[in-house]
């Protein structure tokens, strides 16, 4: 009896396409694959399960096992709902299906697309699928990204975590709120700066009263080690005036995870979203502070 891995996937493609609760649950493709598997003599190996990871990339968890354990010759079969379980991009398709796979020796098998990695007779249709199946994804990447450009253009706060001295609000995620006792080292850093304290004194100041970091907010862990960098960042941010900056950065493209910077002119910035911490007079104040503090530096060298 030949030994099955099961492989199952969803993701934030599919839960748009309205899914999550439907056919290409994972629920729903571990029952189908299992009643395929008894029906065709398949020895289940191991269930690799993705739950929220994309098919355009590799970097999944239970996929890289099911391939580290493909290495091994741990089975011989790879059973998904369809191909686009497996990947959604065109290129990785091309290179599972018809090189790797053949080369460790193994058969995927789409239960309910029919494809078959081991009919010759049907590559140029799995070919075919696989670029339908990128194609669905760039359109998916795009109308999401005309979706989150136009929440920009309204002032929406779309960041994964408020910026210290604030919090989403709890009615209005979008909304920021003042938090005081972290507004008040906001407005604390600020005034340093003006009587003429350097950024690392601040930042001295801050760890000398233990005040906690952002992100020992984010990871609820201690942490009051400040670094220069943040401080830079607090003092910069034109956040703490009630403006909302964004689009300062995107991904390079649908398949590529990797970030590339947005040039300035076309940030989004929305302003009068929340209420300040800072005065805008301050926040001008210290900018210009701190443009001829580099400049008297960048002349010394």
């Amino acid at each position: 009896m030949e030994k099955a891995a099961i492989y199952l996937r969803l993701s934030k493609e599919d839960v748009e396409k309205g899914e999550k609760e439907n056919s290409r649950s994972i629920e729903n493709q571990r029952a189908i694959l299992e009643e395929y598997a008894k029906a065709n003599h398949f020895q289940i190996f191991e269930y690799y399960i993705d739950d929220d990871y994309s098919g355009l990339y590799f970097e999944r968890p239970a996929f890289s096992k099911m391939l580290s354990d493909a290495a091994r010759h741990e089975f011989t079969v790879v059973l998904a709902k369809s191909q686009s379980r497996l990947s959604r991009n065109m290129e990785h398709t091309e290179y599972l299906l018809h090189k790797l796979f053949p080369q460790l020796g193994i058969r995927f098998l789409g239960v309910v697309d029919g494809v078959d990695s081991a009919q010759k007779a049907g590559k140029k249709a799995r070919q075919i699928n696989a670029l339908v199946n990128e194609w669905y994804s760039e359109d998916l990447s795009e109308n999401i990204r005309a979706v989150y450009q136009k929440k920009m253009q309204k002032g929406e706060y779309l960041g994964a975590y408020a910026p210290y001295g604030y919090q989403k609000s709890k009615e209005d995620s979008h909304k920021l709120e003042i938090v005081e006792k972290e507004a008040y080292w906001v407005r604390k850093a600020y005034e340093m700066y003006l009587q003429g304290y350097s950024i690392r004194e601040v930042q001295q100041e801050l760890i000398k009263n233990k005040v906690e970091t952002p992100s020992a907010k984010r990871k609820e862990k201690p942490d009051c080690q400040w670094s220069v960098s943040t401080m830079k960042k607090i003092l910069s941010n034109e956040v703490y005036i009630g403006t909302i900056v964004q689009g300062k950065s995107k991904r390079q493209s649908f398949k590529d995870k990797k970030i590339v910077s947005c040039p300035r002119e076309s940030w989004i910035a929305v302003e009068g979203m929340h209420e300040p911490i800072i005065e805008r007079e301050l926040f001008e104040r210290v900018r210009l502070l701190r443009e001829s503090r580099t400049k008297r530096k960048k002349s010394k060298l």
